[in-house]
């Protein structure tokens, strides 16, 4: 039978357990300082103990939450342009807030339909913008970013601002300036809305910055999916995705080194998605080896 937890080993406790020794240690513990899943909880009796239990109540609450906040696009435009300040040469315009068919957080959740398609409002703006851009052609760019709250405002309200600052340090640094459109931020809008405003932007490749679905660790994961081509009936298999951008998953600094890659390797083969593949790990991973840094396990014991 396990040994009761006794002092000591509940001083380095990381879910606060009652010190009171009824509260049965599980040896799988130790590993809960490389992951955020819930392993080795431990149990009082046949139950959770309090802490454990009262931890996922909250998660799961902040999880709710992340869903149902709405995206304070006010907000997020000043964290983009306070970002972005020294790349306003880039964006020459303000974003441009336009909205999915979905009025309201109900009816975005309850059809997914209509989170992918602009409203007539917004359709209008994106014509409008390009008209008073129009000269003896129409304007074209290398690249759109579009920002949308998709599943988890949180995410985007956190995360976008400083990714988005570590994207164009890199796309800044190009031998070859890229054409930017105006920065998009769409309430209500899922992946495939990034579509509609790439087409009508005459862009030839779109980024999307999304809140990804929250987990019970995650309730502010941002998503970025990348499409070569954008038009309206792109299917999910033209893209490529990177997942988790947050500071306790994929950092902001490796998610831009991701999409810099794509966005390069996409303008050499005019492809995304499956024909596209994402090989910036091996590049990472050998810069790396080269430092003199051993590649680990993270099961193996820190020396």
């Amino acid at each position: 039978m396990k040994k009761h937890l006794d002092s000591q080993t509940a001083s380095g406790d990381r879910l606060g357990h009652l010190k009171n020794g009824n509260v049965v240690d599980n040896p799988w513990q130790t590993l809960r300082r490389y992951t955020d899943a819930r392993i080795g909880l431990g149990r009082a009796g046949i139950s959770l103990p309090t802490s454990a239990m009262l931890g996922f109540q909250l998660s799961h609450a902040k999880a709710r939450d992340a869903v149902k906040l709405r995206l304070d696009t006010e907000l997020l435009s000043q964290q983009l342009q306070q970002q972005l300040g020294e790349f306003s040469a880039d964006f020459p315009h303000s974003p441009l807030v336009l909205h999915s068919q979905a009025f309201d957080r109900t009816s975005f959740l309850q059809r997914p339909d209509l989170g992918r398609k602009l409203n007539d409002a917004s359709r209008n703006t994106l014509l409008n913008f390009m008209t008073q851009q129009q000269g003896d052609s129409e304007p074209e760019y290398d690249l759109a970013i579009v920002v949308a709250d998709g599943l988890s405002s949180l995410a985007v309200q956190h995360n976008a601002a400083p990714f988005l600052k570590q994207f164009m340090a890199r796309i800044h640094n190009e031998k070859t300036p890229s054409k930017l459109a105006p920065l998009t931020i769409i309430e209500q809008g899922r992946v495939a809305i990034g579509d509609e405003v790439g087409e009508s932007l005459n862009a030839k490749a779109v980024l999307l910055l999304i809140g990804e679905r929250p987990g019970l660790s995650s309730p502010d994961s941002l998503g970025v999916y990348f499409t070569w081509g954008p038009k309206v009936g792109v299917n999910d298999s033209q893209r490529n995705c990177i997942s988790n951008i947050r500071p306790a998953g994929l950092g902001f600094d490796d998610a831009a080194q991701r999409a810099m890659y794509l966005l390069t390797q996409a303008r050499r083969i005019k492809r995304s998605g499956i024909q596209l593949k994402d090989h910036s790990d091996y590049t990472s991973r050998d810069a790396f080896t080269q430092r003199g840094l051993p590649k680990r396990s993270f099961l193996t014991k820190p020396s």
